[in-house]
């Protein structure tokens, strides 16, 4: 019998799973997922934490709810990969695999900036973020106490989970506390390395204008180096200072310390990633999906999502004698929620960026694309039974893993 290892059942191990236990035979071959965490986490939801949406509560199944009849499910902790002998070794033993997939995620890395070293998701602290359960459960009651002063969102650097998730964040907490009677007494700066609020030049330009109609400052180009939690100020490379009240943060993000360490990685911990076949670069039998790969596109479930179905095609067609197709085009499909019961749509790949139009089907939508609506923000409202109840089981959805150019037309608006 041959055997599957998926090392991490997030969203992207948990969907290739389901997609090659369909397509396989469970007589000849045998799938294994390798987690160290009992829990799966709906990441998008710790967005909504801080702001008294979502519990915890509703961001947390057991991950075994979701792994397929027929594939097996270890809880053991990976420390390395011996590409050659194709074998993954983990704290509780040795496992050999015939194909291996790495979907092992990031993590947020503190450390990687002076005065973080120590950090913690203390509700009482002053810095904070919601990139795991726990800090966005303590950001929580930062953001409920907090009734007056400067505060900061800051990209710490690239990458990092989902692009847009930091426009989302202060674009609910200008709403967050207009409803709560003190958006007055409260700055709200939004701060970043990138050369403006997007990396995008329509995205930039439609969210530019949104943040100058909320009243949130936009400083670009500021690249992190160290945050001073006693005096309350972060400094950029090139000297620059920005008090704040109240800093929330990113933070650095690397991928796994085994896939450097085991020489599968690019430094920062994520895979040696082919761009459109996500095969590993010099690897044979390794694939890679989700925020392990080191892919020039957001690390978001819509990504995963695409890629995990690029990967599975690419596997059987591998498996069966064949030459994997370069056709994952760096898709990503993001909502961008915008405060007051309305989110944006932006649909781009590696090479073409957001585009008005509608959304999943050409002309019809519902969904408006680059535009404002009410729909699309019960759109976004919605993924998380999507999410829960069609992703995670490998359905098939009307999304497709290449961007779909039918219906979308180029704005005739300046962009700089």
């Amino acid at each position: 019998m041959k055997k599957i290892l998926i090392l991490g059942s997030g969203a992207g191990g948990t969907m290739v799973a389901a997609k090659l236990r369909k397509e396989l035979s469970d007589l000849e071959w045998s799938i294994t997922i390798i987690d160290n965490d009992e829990m799966h986490h709906y990441q998008p939801g710790w967005l909504f934490i801080p702001f008294g949406i979502y519990t915890a509560e509703d961001c947390m199944k057991p991950k075994r709810d979701f792994i397929p009849k027929g594939v097996k499910f270890v809880l053991d902790e990976v420390v390395g990969v011996d590409p050659d002998k194709r074998i993954v070794e983990a704290k509780n033993g040795k496992y050999d695999y015939d194909w291996l997939v790495i979907a092992t995620g990031c993590r947020i890395a503190p450390e990687e900036v002076e005065g973080l070293e120590d950090w913690t998701p203390d509700p009482k602290s002053n810095v904070g973020t919601f990139f795991t359960m726990e800090s966005a459960v303590a950001l929580y009651k930062k953001m409920k106490y907090f009734r007056s002063g400067k505060f900061i969102f800051n990209i710490a650097e690239m990458p990092h989970k989902c692009p847009v998730v930091p426009m989302e964040f202060i674009f609910m907490a200008d709403w967050f506390y207009a409803v709560n009677g003190v958006r007055d007494n409260i700055e709200i700066e939004f701060v970043t390395p990138n050369t403006g609020i997007f990396t995008k030049p329509i995205a930039t330009k439609v969210l530019s204008v949104a943040a100058q109609e909320k009243n949130i400052m936009v400083t670009p180009n500021f690249h992190l180096t160290t945050v001073n939690q006693e005096e309350k100020y972060i400094e950029s490379a090139t000297g620059d200072r920005i008090d704040y009240d109240l800093f929330i943060s990113t933070m650095p993000n690397l991928g796994a310390d085994y896939v450097d360490e085991s020489g599968l990685g690019d430094g920062m911990g994520y895979a040696l990633t082919d761009n459109h076949t996500l095969k590993h670069e010099k690897h044979d039998h390794i694939y890679i999906v989700g925020d392990a790969t080191n892919v020039p596109t957001s690390k978001a479930g819509s990504v995963a999502h695409y890629e995990a179905e690029i990967v599975v095609e690419n596997m059987l067609l591998e498996i069966e004698g064949q030459e994997p197709k370069p056709s994952f085009d760096g898709h990503s499909t993001c909502f961008i929620v915008s405060g007051y019961d309305k989110a944006y749509l932006f649909d781009f790949n590696y090479k073409t960026e957001p585009l008005p139009g509608k959304y999943p089907f050409p002309g019809l939508g519902p969904f408006d694309l680059v535009g404002e609506s009410n729909i699309n923000y019960w759109g976004k409202m919605m993924f998380k039974w999507v999410y829960w109840n069609l992703l995670l089981t490998g359905q098939d959805l009307p999304l497709e893993p290449q961007m779909n150019m039918a219906g979308k037309n180029w704005p005739s608006v300046e962009t700089e």
